[in-house]
């Protein structure tokens, strides 16, 4: 087995680490950006969710549907 020069080695190492640094951080960001946009996501359904039970409650949709199922029910 043919000895290795340490000089050779340590350049191989510093040429190979270099760009697999740069992926490493590049994904990372974009990580951290599907991550932000997912919560935003999120937010942006829980927000929506909410303002529909608002509508819903104020058109009393509520009632009819609870109106609905006791007929249902009593029709069974």
């Amino acid at each position: 087995m043919a000895e290795t020069d340490p000089k050779a080695m340590q350049y191989l190492t510093s040429v190979v680490r270099t760009p697999l640094q740069q992926m490493q951080d590049k994904f990372q960001t974009t990580s951290d950006q599907i991550i932000g946009r997912i919560d935003d996501m999120s937010s942006r359904i829980d927000d929506l969710e909410k303002n529909t039970t608002d509508l819903m409650t104020q058109a009393g949709v509520e009632e009819l549907d609870s109106e609905n199922k006791i007929s249902a029910t009593q029709k069974s």
